[in-house]
């Protein structure tokens, strides 16, 4: 008995769709949506963790001056332009005097006019002492005389009178020198004030410095205190470093630092810890380090970005897990712990971050647990995942 042809050709299709369902499945199941997820993972170990600090900063001068006047006026001149280097005591800007210099001329005289004054002072008390003298020998002789009664007691008197006013003449010619004496101090304190003013209208370099900046130019009237110009030290430039408040245990000053600046990405510069500041920043919740370099390179410019890295003591951590696998779920910190060839979530707190990408767990998973580090996709509770090496475009 011979088979139907139809009832083949269903049978054969019915097989065909079959494999294309079983083939179809496979593919789903190995590389769609609901395959497994490929992962990486880690065994969490002990070990010593190098901790670090990373932050940004802005490189300034230590030591920087503001050179102005100490009173209104207007510049007369500026003699340094910026990127000079200057010396200390360099004359760099000079104010209009106005009529400082008519003023002290002025005072000279006064003072010449004072000295003169004091020598005639002088010249009145000598003659005021030899009529004093005279004065006093006449009243002796006319003294002896009365006592003989060759002359009247009230010619003695008299002569004793002529005494008293050469003794009164030579008082006040005393306290004329002397009044001569202080008005020629106080004419020479007064031509020393004037003539700070007239140096301090002279802007001069504080220290050997390079000027940063010019804040008026000849013509401008400047107020007392502004600044018209800007000097920097450029020995003493260093870098101001923000890091973060709530990783900054540890940080002392002494502690070594990898400095990179904009201007030389790919160029690593040691630096030390120099002071860290007692008050931080409590907006942003940093603290803020002063940081300086051990040989600053040629060309660095004030106000150039810069990020750095400081090396915190070594410490033994209990554990150890990369950074790479800790994440954030619905605003708690954790990782992916792998049981099983699947994943669940498992909070766990952590400590320090070491320079080699190593964070301290502190508690929430235990020595041997093996956790993912990197995935294809993003994972979720119970999913099903793949073990494997390494993904394509993981850092390693």
């Amino acid at each position: 008995m011979k088979t139907d042809p139809q009832r083949r050709r269903r049978w054969a299709l019915a097989a065909l769709a079959l494999a294309l369902v079983a083939a179809l499945a496979f593919v789903v199941l190995r590389s769609g949506p609901l395959s497994p997820t490929r992962v990486t993972v880690a065994e969490l170990r002990g070990g010593t963790l190098q901790a670090g600090l990373f932050g940004t900063g802005v490189v300034e001068a230590r030591r920087s001056y503001l050179v102005g006047p100490t009173a209104a006026g207007r510049v007369r001149r500026v003699e340094a332009d910026v990127g000079d280097a200057v010396r200390a005591g360099q004359l760099l800007a000079e104010m209009d005097p106005v009529d400082l210099d008519e003023r002290a001329a002025a005072l000279q005289a006064s003072i010449g006019r004072a000295g003169s004054a004091l020598a005639a002072a002088r010249a009145a008390q000598a003659e005021a002492t030899a009529r004093r003298a005279l004065a006093a020998a006449n009243a002796q002789r006319w003294v002896e005389l009365g006592q003989r009664e060759f002359v009247s007691p009230s010619a003695v008197e008299g002569r004793q009178q002529e005494l008293a006013a050469a003794d009164a003449a030579l008082t006040a010619a005393q306290a004329g020198i002397g009044g001569a004496e202080q008005d020629l101090v106080r004419l020479r304190a007064e031509r020393e004030a004037l003539l700070q003013l007239r140096r301090n209208v002279q802007l001069r370099a504080p220290a050997d410095a390079v000027l940063t900046a010019r804040g008026a130019e000849p013509g401008s009237t400047v107020v007392a205190g502004q600044a018209v110009l800007k000097l920097a030290e450029p020995g003493s430039l260093w870098l101001t470093l923000r890091l973060d408040q709530g990783r900054s245990a540890g940080l002392a000053a002494g502690l070594p630092v990898q400095i990179v600046l904009r201007s030389r990405p790919h160029e690593s510069l040691p630096g030390r810890v120099l002071r860290v500041e007692p008050v931080g920043d409590a907006v942003t919740e940093e603290r803020i380090v002063r940081v300086s370099f051990d040989a600053a390179p040629p060309g660095l410019a004030i106000g150039e970005l810069a990020e750095a890295t400081v090396a915190l003591a070594a410490a033994q951590a209990r554990l150890l897990v990369p950074n790479a696998a800790i994440q954030r779920e619905r605003g708690q910190t954790g990782v992916w712990q792998l049981q099983g060839g699947r994943v669940r979530w498992q909070p766990v707190r952590t400590g320090a971050s070491g320079l080699d990408g190593q964070v301290e767990l502190i508690e929430g998973l235990a020595a041997g647990d093996r956790v993912v580090v990197h995935s294809e996709r993003p994972l979720r509770a119970d999913a099903r995942v793949d073990v494997v090496q390494a993904l394509a475009g993981a850092a390693p």
